[in-house]
């Protein structure tokens, strides 16, 4: 908040000084009743922080990836995106054997694929909570998503989803790097105990190592995992981060903005 002080007051006599009367010819000083002026304008308010979930088992995934006999592991579409393979720009990788695979990623191109030219950002993830597709979590979002009321979000609140696009920071190991939220997953599609809880929850899942979240082959270079994209043995902490305070990146040079995309199905 600005701070205001009062005019110090000028020597007695003094040319520059407050208005000068006479009175039986010594010079009287006047104080100035000119009020001083005051800020009306509020300080804006803080960022939110949010809590961290800290050693949460990861696995990685990565945009055009088929997983055979997975029901939902397709990343040719996500959750929020039907047509998500397409609009991202492709395989977020290198096509081999008319199969879209992952790709070694360095830190020289900022972890961006070599062969192909990313239309999204290619720092994506998944948590999860499907506040569009998932009737359990949709139902429930307005109460345990902490940013669910905030002015910026109200048209996500009407129709959109809520967790598409937001922010998250994620670090490992002295490695910091930020993404936002693309799918949802693994395995588990409501569990806001985990997602939205203050004192470090453990993911519901049991499967794949109660894998916590997925990260794109982008975050799992920028983080320097160390066992490759098909394992569930790395480790991050991470929290959701307000859009505001997500500082420049490689992460920051391509900022995905569509909106969820509801099927018919779901009302």
């Amino acid at each position: 908040m600005a701070a205001f002080f009062a005019p110090a007051p000028s020597a007695p006599g003094s040319a520059t000084g407050p208005t000068a009367t006479a009175t039986g010819g010594a010079v009287a000083a006047v104080a100035d009743s000119t009020p001083v002026p005051t800020s009306t304008t509020p300080d804006p308010p803080a960022p939110p922080q949010y809590p961290w979930h800290t050693s949460i088992a990861s696995t990685s995934f990565w945009v055009g990836q088929v997983i055979n006999g997975a029901s939902d592991g397709s990343q040719v579409f996500s959750t929020y995106d039907p047509q998500w393979e397409t609009n991202y720009g492709g395989c977020d990788g290198v096509v081999t054997g008319g199969r879209c695979q992952a790709e070694p990623r360095t830190a020289a191109n900022g972890f961006f694929p070599t062969a192909m030219t990313p239309q999204q950002n290619p720092f994506y993830l998944d948590l999860p909570f499907d506040d569009v597709h998932n009737k359990t979590a949709r139902a429930e979002r307005e109460r345990v998503i902490p940013w669910a009321h905030d002015p910026r979000y109200a048209d996500q609140l009407a129709d959109g989803s809520l967790m598409k696009n937001h922010w998250v920071e994620l670090s490992k190991d002295g490695h910091t790097c930020f993404g936002q939220i693309e799918d949802a997953g693994p395995t588990v599609y409501s569990d806001a105990h985990y997602v939205f809880g203050t004192h470090d929850e453990r993911p519901a899942n049991k499967k794949i190592n109660n894998a916590g979240l997925d990260v794109s082959p982008a975050l799992n270079a920028c983080l320097a995992f160390t066992h490759g994209y098909n394992s569930d043995e790395d480790r991050v902490n991470w929290r959701f981060v307000d859009e505001t305070t997500v500082p420049p990146g490689p992460w920051t040079r391509i900022v995905t903005t569509n909106p969820a995309v509801r099927s018919a199905s779901t009302g």
